[in-house]
Order: structure tokens, then C-alpha cells, then sequence
């Protein structure tokens, strides 16, 4: 059966505004020729004995597991995991121990666009965009929020774009046996701007990281920064996600896709 497979994720790409400040990838860039000397010294021979004077493209990279699109593990939001499930829950999951069945599974999209940044996802909003689009959710089924965000990537506001999802809606989920959720924001909560607006205006310190905060109760995934979410039918197809093996890491990089069968 013919298929087609779109790309739901990000370049990994330097000098746009992807992350706050302090989380932004540098990326060096080493050409042929630039590479082409050192090596020639190494053996011991002129550089014009290289073909055409050159070596071997490569890059130098500095980056946090977190940038580009990336797969977040339980042991990122907190040390434990499945308070609700066992007593005194578990030790979270690093990435490099992700079962990788979370990751290759049915997809879901929730069209959340229309909701205004910094909106607070709840379970109702989940219900209702399941509603409309015709699907129950199955466990293991990849949940993937398509927010306004998705539009920003690379812009001065992508940070502050975008719904999130709260602490509710995120459990009504797991209740469900989804394990791997995604969004085209920065986080899957709603953006740190609007947090801290929030508590300076007297709200509760619990809002803060609320979703992701979930997987202490039931561990479990989340993609950040997809991309091209616009692309996809709400359900019919699949989401592969694997993460790149990090030892010990809190997250993985992924070149995340969608695939269709045709």
C-alpha cells in the first residue's frame, strides 16, 4: 500500500528565535576547504593533494537535549513517576529507557488554533475536539496539539505563542493510556510569560510547569516544537518518534514524521 510520510519537525537551526536566550543552539559550521588543512597535515601531504583541495564537511555543535524537536522523558518534569499508580511512585524514566513502543504508534491531532495564547487547556476542551472530530482515543495513541504557535516558529514572539495544556486535561489523557503527547509550541504548557503574570497577579505557585507536572502522577512523553501539524488529518495516521539515545538524558532529539497509508 503506497504511503506518504510528512515531517513534523523543526530544523535544528541557529541565529532565529527558537528558545529564550539562554537556550539557544550555536551551531559552527566547518566547510571543506576549512577542514581540508589539518587533515592534510595529519598524512603528511599538501593540501592540493586533496581532491580539489578539499576534505570533509562537519559541524560543531552546542546545544541542550531540549532544543529542536525533541522528546521529553517522565524524568524531565520530576524524579519520580506514577505516584498514582504505585505507592511512593518510581523512579522516572530517562530517555534512554522510554519504552520505544510509546513512540511508534496511531496519531491524534486536537486543532486548537483558534484558542488565544496562554489559554489553559482543560479536559472539557479535549472532549469536545475528540467530539468533533469523530475519534476515541485507543491506548498508546500519540496526542498532538496543532496551537497557534506552530505559525511563530523562528519569530520574536514563538516563546510567548500558543495554548497550553493544564494539569487536567494532560491526566484525562494518560487516564486514557495515551503516553506520548506533542505540541507545536515551545511547551506544553502554556508559555512561561503568562505564568508568571499570573502569580504576580496572586495565583498559586502549583500553575507553574502544571502539565508537565502530571507525570509525576502517570508517567509519560511529550514531543515540543513540531511543526507542519497544519498538514495532518485529525486521526488515520501514525507517529514515529524516536528518540535519540541520551544516556541518562531528561530528553532525545527526534526527526519526528507522520505517516499515511494511501
Amino acid at each position: 500500500m503506497p504511503r506518504r510520510i510528512i515531517d513534523i519537525s523543526v530544523p535544528l537551526k541557529a541565529g532565529i528565535k527558537s528558545d529564550p536566550p539562554w537556550a539557544l543552539p550555536q551551531i559552527d559550521y566547518h566547510d571543506h576547504q576549512m577542514t581540508a588543512p589539518p587533515i592534510a597535515e595529519y598524512f603528511g601531504i599538501r593540501q592540493d593533494q586533496l581532491p580539489e583541495g578539499n576534505y570533509a564537511a562537519r559541524e560543531q555543535v552546542r546545544i541542550s537535549t531540549h532544543a529542536g524537536t525533541h522528546l521529553d522523558s517522565p524524568y524531565h518534569y520530576f524524579p519520580r513517576q506514577d505516584e498514582r499508580l504505585t505507592p511512593g511512585g518510581r523512579p522516572s524514566l530517562r530517555i534512554d529507557e522510554v519504552p520505544l513502543d510509546w513512540c511508534f504508534q496511531a496519531g491524534v491531532k486536537l486543532d486548537f488554533r483558534g484558542l488565544p495564547d496562554g489559554y489553559t487547556v482543560q479536559p472539557e476542551d479535549v472532549a469536545k475536539e475528540l467530539d468533533r472530530i469523530g475519534h476515541v482515543l485507543k491506548p498508546l495513541d500519540i496526542v498532538v496539539v496543532n496551537t497557534r504557535a506552530g505559525s511563530r516558529y523562528g519569530e520574536d514572539d514563538y516563546v510567548d505563542a500558543g495554548c497550553g495544556m493544564g494539569k487536567a486535561a494532560t491526566l484525562w489523557l494518560l487516564e486514557q493510556g495515551v503516553r506520548v503527547t506533542g505540541t507545536d509550541a515551545w511547551s506544553w504548557d502554556v508559555p512561561f510569560s503568562v505564568t508568571k503574570q499570573r502569580i504576580a497577579e496572586g495565583a498559586d505557585p502549583d500553575i507553574i510547569w502544571e502539565g508537565h507536572r502530571a507525570g509525576r502522577e502517570i508517567g509519560y512523553c511529550h514531543l515540543e516544537k513540531l511543526h507542519n501539524l497544519e498538514a495532518l488529518p485529525p486521526h488515520g495516521f501514525q507517529v514515529a518518534c524516536f528518540p535519540v539515545k541520551v544516556h541518562r538524558g531528561s530528553a532525545g532529539w527526534t526527526r519526528a514524521v507522520a505517516i499515511l497509508e494511501e
